[in-house]
């Protein structure tokens, strides 16, 4: 298994090795910030990337917004882009980050880490989300056949993993994934459970 650590994810940006990347907000998550109402929500955006979410966000009128990334690069080229304030772009690994938050945007992060982690994936957001705070994104929805990034799965095996901390308001296929991702996208809203 590759060591999916800090060098790891900042040699695939050094590389241009970042397929994931769509160059854009994905269609799902910008659908769902298109819906909310209140621009003063705490939102964190966990292993983003290159902050299309993000950018998305600032520009429509979201403040509150951090950025998170384990590697560099990302975090550099989102500064480029985004009039937040130093404070809001955080290179850290996930599992050190602390804060509270009333929504955590998911954009397939967590199916970039290893299977082995996805528990601690689930008590973290649990963690760093308020009472009644949302995890809402895209997971992929394929079986898990890969000894390295993306790490797929299947709805019915989410569905487990979460319902122990979240309430399931939505977790289906995506009907609105771009081409390149139709079938291969689950869109999920989840509530904290107290």
């Amino acid at each position: 298994m590759i060591k999916l650590d800090q060098q790891y994810w900042q040699e695939r940006y050094t590389n241009n090795s970042i397929g994931w990347d769509l160059g854009k907000v994905s269609t799902p998550l910008k659908n769902y910030i298109d819906q909310l109402t209140d621009k003063d929500i705490s939102i964190l955006i966990p292993g983003a990337g290159n902050a299309y979410e993000a950018e998305y966000l600032f520009n429509s009128g979201f403040k509150n917004i951090t950025i998170l990334d384990i590697a560099s690069s990302p975090i550099k080229y989102a500064k480029e882009k985004i009039a937040l304030p130093c404070c809001n772009f955080v290179q850290q690994d996930f599992f050190d980050h602390n804060g509270k938050y009333d929504l955590i945007l998911e954009q397939t992060f967590f199916c970039a880490l290893e299977p082995r982690f996805r528990e601690s994936y689930i008590k973290k957001t649990h963690q760093l989300l308020k009472d009644n705070g949302r995890l809402v994104g895209v997971l992929f929805n394929f079986e898990n056949k890969l000894n390295g990034p993306p790490f797929g799965g299947i709805i019915t095996e989410y569905i487990k993993l979460f319902e122990s901390h979240f309430k399931i308001i939505i977790m289906e296929s995506c009907y609105n994934s771009v081409k390149e991702r139709q079938d291969k996208e689950i869109f999920i809203k989840l509530m904290k459970k107290i």
